[in-house]
């Protein structure tokens, strides 16, 4: 219940998401991801995993409605695929991609008049 009145908050900065929830911050090295999983469902989460043992559970809600927070995800799991840390989750992040890059065009043909 109290997971509906006190919802975490998302940020994110270069390399890093950061979830704040009432009792702790959590936050993940996305430049060195080792496994990125999606679950769908009621609750529909991504969870990272970094190598120094640190999970991060994140709602693709608001990476979809942040171009910041995605622009900096995305950009980890390039550099995490460049130095070859990640090895589970990459086809997770290319669907969630298309899908965001989906959005993002039917939202400026909506705007524009086009559709």
């Amino acid at each position: 219940m109290f997971t509906f009145l006190l919802p975490p908050r998302v940020s994110a900065g270069p390399g890093w998401p950061a979830v704040r929830t009432p009792w702790r911050r959590l936050v993940v090295h996305t430049d060195t991801l080792v496994a990125v999983r999606q679950y769908d469902g009621a609750f529909p989460h991504l969870i990272l995993r970094d190598p120094y043992g640190h999970r991060l559970e994140l709602d693709p809600g608001p990476s979809r409605a942040s171009p910041f927070l995605w622009h900096e995800l995305d950009t980890g799991v390039r550099r995490s695929l460049e130095y070859g840390t990640l090895r589970h989750g990459t086809n997770v992040l290319d669907r969630l991609g298309h899908r965001i890059d989906d959005e993002n065009v039917r939202a400026v043909l909506r705007a524009s008049g086009l559709s």
